[in-house]
């Protein structure tokens, strides 16, 4: 039983651990740049599950897997990296994160558009709340108005349009990894991957050279090991945890992201922002509730 509750409390940190990844990455970008930043980033985290996690040999993993789980999980990673650190600002940082986290309502209808499975008819609606709610968060102050939203995703439609097409790869990557991975992990490779492609990004781009203080260089670890640890710990978690507690936890990260984003970027929102998120948050708990095993 206490070794239950030591696995489930590495879950519930790694959910914390991931919550804060929002706001430390745009903080490293705004100091080392959007691209070189979270190269390092990557390059850090690698390092961290190197010596945590250790790396595989690749023979023992099939090669659909590393090839088309890979390439999502890169490409994924990618999009969200840089969405936040080409954001104009750090609200609209937060913003763009938001848009990230449609990818649990998105998995749960590619999972069933895939699936000849009957499903229960809330979960369409449920699907429909989590864009409104994004959209609820960028309209700001005065209202939901289709000028102003349309306006605000054209001045940084880089930014948005990476967040949304992130959102649908992280929601493909969780619907066909479970088929090719055999049970197996290859989280330390697609780290390194992701690394060496932002880093290939980083040298044919006109971004300026890295500059590091002693600010940044504390920035840049801090992130790279949370973000190593949340995946290393979730490890754990899944091995011997209460799925059910941390599945629901999960679910919940939309609000601890934007809380402590908020905080590490010493930025205030505004209630209509975080009724926002709450619509995206409920969204992603409708659909996975309705969409579950109730045996």
């Amino acid at each position: 039983m206490i070794s239950s509750y030591k696995f489930t409390l590495a879950g519930c940190a790694a959910i914390v651990l991931w919550s804060l990844t929002v706001g430390l990455l745009r903080n490293v970008a705004e100091q080392l740049g959007p691209i070189g930043g979270a190269a390092m980033i990557y390059s850090v985290s690698s390092l961290f599950l190197i010596v945590t996690l250790g790396a595989p040999r690749l023979p023992s993993f099939s090669s659909r897997y590393l090839f088309i789980g890979g390439g999502l999980f890169v490409s994924y990673e990618i999009c969200l990296s840089l969405a936040l650190g080409m954001a104009n600002n750090r609200l609209q940082a937060i913003e763009v994160s938001i848009v990230n986290y449609l990818w649990p309502s998105l998995t749960v209808l590619l999972a069933v558009l895939a699936s000849k499975k009957k499903v229960n008819v809330i979960i369409y609606p449920s699907i429909l709340l989590s864009f409104f709610g994004v959209a609820w968060t960028m309209s700001g102050d005065q209202g939901l108005s289709l000028e102003r939203l349309v306006g605000n995703v054209a001045s940084n439609p880089a930014s948005y349009s990476m967040a949304l097409i992130g959102a649908f790869l992280w929601a493909i990557y969780c619907n066909v990894t479970k088929h090719l991975s055999n049970g197996k992990n290859a989280i330390t490779w697609f780290f390194i991957a992701t690394a060496i492609a932002l880093w290939i990004k980083y040298f044919f781009s006109d971004e300026g050279a890295l500059v590091f203080t002693t600010q940044s260089v504390i920035d840049l670890f801090l992130a790279g090991i949370v973000m190593g640890s949340g995946y290393a710990l979730w490890n754990i978690g899944i091995i011997g945890g209460n799925m059910m507690l941390l599945a629901t936890l999960s679910y919940f990260t939309p609000i601890f992201s934007t809380f402590l984003s908020a905080w590490i970027l010493d930025i205030s929102l505004a209630t209509r922002f975080w009724q926002g998120v709450a619509m995206v948050t409920l969204s992603s708990l409708l659909c996975w509730w309705f969409s579950k095993d109730k045996r």
